[in-house]
């Protein structure tokens, strides 16, 4: 009978792997990568090219010019990961802006963090200055590999993680891992042109780009609690590469801001001393620059660009798509003489401060590599979609300082119509390239546009040609005034379409499988099925009932439980209470309690236990709502607001101490339920050895966080410190072995009440360590809300339907499975995560270790992530079905196995409804933002625990005793 129950569990999880990647391969594409390259050869086919020269040329001759004629000699980008844009705007910027939060609303005031980069602002906003600074774009989601995909790759600001590709979140795996760029892309074409590059700080740059670079100075990115290999390495060798004469690009990737948000927050002192450290980097650079920048000097024709990739959080997380997130800035600087600005004629806007005396343009990121292709003239990557902007080419492309000319002076309206000109017709080369792309990818790609978008790209662009062809025809025999018209006309038809296929490609370009959506989803309503047939099948092996008081009816557990697991489900179609999970969870779990609460007054049984929960409720409750106000990115609101709300000052010495000496005696509290759990219920030698080692590992986390501390003065150095963590995850290793090795040799023990809770207390044991370890400082109170949540719904089950003895009891309550479920759910909150990728701790990945190595980091941050919400309630099930000792040994293996055939149906109703939900909002504006990463920690969770489930129905299901004889007699 095991395997005959067992294999259901293979089965549904099988179900639900194959349900999971065919819906996702309907939902989550990827653009089909094109294998074509752009080559100088290329824009004679381009109605922009003559026999004078190429565009941006201005007819002087053809023969060193590619696609358009060279701006620049030399570029210099220095990267400055996770640059917020009020890391580099002046404070003053932002005075005057009222915010809200939580519906508080205040005006921003100069925050520690502001005005840390003054020499970039004082370049900035100098007068006659030949520098300025960009509010820039990126998209969402804004982990750091994919945005370097973005930057240098074209790559349409699509791309995200594959270059060219959508939007995708199942691809933000590859951040641990980055696959080599192979589409066309920014870094390619400068190799294929002549153009040496060379790379320091960020290896990532080293794996997308493998044998790109003449030189490169790669130091390893993944270890967030290292503020300064990186930028160390990138500052040995930025200055000294500034004096040599081998390359033409330049790039440089500090690290130091991004680690530091993740681990400190941005209002702290280590951010401070970072982007200090950064502004005394940047000057040096800029003083060697200019040293150098006269006339035959090496850096005479040398332009700098100081960008960030992306932005974070003020606590330090990226990857979603807040304004915080998506708002990074770039500092451009041209070392030219005489200066140059952008004719008035543009109409080029910018972003006033309160006072006026700062003025910041925006650029989007995916115009970046086609600008800076057009400086260096160099072919744009054939991908590419974005636009050449005008005030960053104009930068370092103008020669002349229109600034000190009149509109009325007639060699104003000279220098206008010869800088618009020559920016035309890099718009025209621009434009050709994104229709001739468009043409190509629609033509070999069968998730392109429609074809009603394809004649609306084609009617722009024919009248953006027309305009050129008018001008080109009789450009010479027009006034000044009139030229300037008609090249205005000219330049807002090409950035029209260039606008109008960026937004197509922003609506419409993600063409959903609509059929493999559909097979997935009712493979995943197919699974719901197995699991009731399965339910109903192991129910009738027991000839039992759902209804304790008859051989007929349903129980008011069950119906409740129905009804809370459906208000759940239901809540998954709103993108607003996905947002707030957490609270409904909560609420949910709290409204079983209240009914279980009013049965024990009703009965006069178990009101301790009931009201014990209901006070666990309330804890978590404000728990998870500092954990939403972390997800809002309110580090100040925290850091004020939930002082205000009780009273407390957290920075106060004692508290201090005290919240730090607080999961210590959490701990202790831990090794003695185990150890009395050893002396009351565990019969088995295996179960004592592996309680003796979980205890021991208890001892060695709290000499690993006093070390941390420092409280007892046990400063040990970074290897000491990561030796005390392998220690607890090898003894965590041998534990697992040691009780695979006793359920292989004793599988055929025969299954009671005490082997049961042994094995039990085994594996929770054995896995504890490691989940509070990696949890950090909050693990011992999370573990201890936990076994005081799963007493108290073991402790009321079946309360509602108690009487005076006449009724035989279930052993397992639907609703109480419900309910453990619920509070699985509530801890996984309550750690502080959420439905996103900047939930995640990454830093947790490299508790133990310095160095990255993919798999092991992804087990760690797995274990951290699921460790209390899947990991422990799975093991921890069978305390369900320990409550009572009324049933034969039958009676138990079949109500274990009711108890994990319903906690897997819960949790994969609620999945099927969050695929139901993902593909009718589909087209929703927050689809990626919030219901594609809500759809991948779902179903990553639903395969965890089908996999769990597996795992303990092998370690856990024994064969009865009275099976076997009916197997040895053939009967049942």
């Amino acid at each position: 009978m095991k395997w005959r129950v067992t294999w259901v569990f293979w089965a549904i999880m099988a179900l639900h792997v194959a349900a999971v990647l065919i819906f996702t391969r309907g939902f989550l594409l990827t653009r089909t990568e094109l294998p074509f390259h752009s080559s100088c050869s290329d824009v004679s086919d381009s109605p922009c090219f003559s026999r004078s020269g190429a565009a941006g040329s201005n007819g002087t001759g053809g023969s060193e010019r590619c696609w358009t004629k060279p701006a620049v000699d030399r570029v210099v980008i220095i990267v400055l990961d996770a640059l917020r844009f009020d890391f580099v705007a002046p404070s003053a910027f932002f005075k005057g802006i009222v915010v809200s939060t939580f519906n508080f609303f205040s005006l921003i005031e100069t925050k520690p963090w502001m005005d840390r980069l003054p020499v970039l602002q004082k370049l900035a906003f100098k007068e006659g200055s030949s520098a300025k600074i960009f509010k820039a774009i990126a998209d969402p989601p804004t982990t750091s590999l994919q945005r370097l995909k973005v930057i240098p790759s074209t790559s349409d600001y699509i791309s995200k993680l594959n270059p060219g590709g959508l939007p995708t979140f199942v691809d933000v795996g590859n951040s641990f891992g980055a696959p080599a760029i192979t589409e066309d892309n920014l870094i390619n074409q400068l190799i294929r042109n002549g153009k040496r590059v060379l790379m320091m700080g960020d290896d990532t740059w080293v794996q997308l780009f493998p044998h790109h670079f003449k030189r490169s100075y790669p130091f390893p990115s993944f270890n967030v609690k290292d503020l300064h290999t990186v930028d160390n390495g990138c500052i040995d060798n930025l200055l000294p590469s500034l004096y040599q004469e081998d390359w033409e690009v330049l790039i440089a990737h500090f690290l130091g801001v991004d680690h530091a948000g993740h681990i400190f927050g941005v209002d702290s002192l280590p951010m401070i001393e970072k982007l200090e450290q950064y502004n005394t980097v940047l000057e040096n650079v800029i003083s060697v620059l200019e040293s150098q920048s006269g006339p035959g000097g090496l850096h005479e024709n040398t332009f700098l660009l100081v960008l960030g990739d992306h932005g974070q959080t003020l606590n330090g997380d990226h990857g979603g798509g807040s304004a915080e997130e998506v708002e990074t800035s770039i500092f451009a600087m041209s070392f030219k003489k005489p200066l140059s600005a952008i004719p008035a004629e543009l109409g080029i806007s910018c972003e006033y401060a309160s006072d006026e005396r700062f003025c910041i343009s925006s650029i989007e990121q995916l115009d970046f590599a086609v600008t800076v292709s057009a400086l260096l003239g160099i072919p744009f990557p054939f991908g590419s979609i974005g636009r050449v902007n005008p005030e960053l080419y104009a930068l370092a492309a103008g020669t002349w300082n229109m600034e000190k000319l009149k509109s009325d002076n007639p060699e104003y309206h000279f220098k206008s119509a010869e800088w618009l000109h020559n920016y035309a017709n890099v718009l025209c080369i621009n434009a050709w390239q994104v229709k001739r792309y468009i043409d190509i990818y629609s033509a070999s790609s069968l998730i392109g546009f429609s074809s009603d978008d394809l004649l609306h790209v084609a009617n722009l662009y024919d009248e953006a040609e027309a305009i050129f062809a008018r001008k080109r025809d009789n450009f010479s025999s027009k006034s000044e005034l009139s030229r300037l018209s008609t090249l205005k006309s000219q330049i807002d038809a090409y950035l029209k379409f260039l606008g109008s296929v960026a937004e197509l490609a922003r609506s419409k370009w993600t063409e959903f499988n609509l059929t493999f959506m559909g097979i997935g989803l009712g493979m995943m309503l197919l699974s719901l099925l197995v699991h009731v047939l399965a339910i109903k099948m192991v129910n009738e092996l027991h000839n039992g009932s759902f209804n304790p008081i008859g051989s007929s009816g349903i129980s008011f557990g069950l119906i409740f439980a129905f009804f809370i697991v459906a208000i759940r489900a239901c809540s998954l179609l709103s993108n607003s209470y996905i947002l707030e999970e957490g609270k409904v969870a909560n609420f949910l779990l709290a409204t079983a309690g209240v009914a279980k609460f009013r049965y024990s007054i009703m009965k006069r049984k178990r009101i301790f236990e009931a009201g014990l929960f209901l006070i666990l409720i309330c804890l978590l409750r404000f728990t998870i709502e500092i954990g939403l106000s972390k997800q809002a990115a309110t580090s100040a609101f925290l850091h004020s607001s939930t002082s205000w709300m009780i009273g407390i000052d957290f920075n106060h010495p004692v508290l201090v101490y005290i919240l730090q000496l607080l999961p210590m005696l959490a701990l202790i509290g831990l090794a003695h339920l185990l150890h009395k759990s050893t002396a009351d219920g565990c019969s088995q030698r295996i179960c004592r050895f592996v309680v003796m080692g979980t205890i021991a590992s208890y001892v060695l986390i709290v000499v690993y966080w006093a070390s941390e501390s420092n409280m007892l003065g046990l400063a040990l150095i970074n290897t000491a410190r990561n030796v005390i963590p392998r220690i607890i995850y090898a003894i965590g290793i041998g534990q697992m072995l040691l009780l695979a090795f006793g359920q292989l040799f004793n599988g055929s023990k025969v299954v009671d009440h005490r082997s049961l809770f042994s094995k039990t207390v085994s594996m929770l044991s054995a896995w504890s360590p490691t989940v509070i370890i990696l949890s950090g400082r909050q693990g011992p109170l999370i573990a201890l809300a936990s076994i005081v949540g799963g007493f108290c719904i073991v402790m009321l089950q079946n309360i509602e339907e108690e009487s005076d003895g006449t009724a035989k009891p279930l052993v397992v309550n639907p609703l109480s499975v419900m309910e453990w479920s619920l509070l699985a759910l509530s801890m996984f909150f309550c750690t502080g995560h959420w439905c996103a990728f900047d939930g995640l701790r990454y830093g947790a990945a490299f508790i133990g270790f310095d160095e990255f190595v993919l798999i092991r980091q992804a087990i760690l941050l797995t274990i951290e992530t699921f460790g209390f919400s899947h990991i422990i309630p799975v093991f921890g099930l069978p305390f369900l079905v320990l409550r009572h000792k009324l049933f034969a040994q039958k009676d138990l293996f079949v109500q274990l196995s009711l108890a994990y055939m319903m906690f897997g149906l819960i949790m994969a109703a609620t999945v099927t409804v969050t695929i139901l939900c993902v593909m009718i909002q589909r087209r929703h504006l927050m689809v990626w933002g919030l219901f594609a990463p809500k759809f991948v920690f779902d179903v990553a969770g639903l395969v965890l625990t089908d996999v769990l489930i597996c795992l303990a129905s092998l370690y856990y299901f024994c064969q009865p005793e009275d099976l076997k004889l009916e197997t040895n007699t053939g009967g049942r």
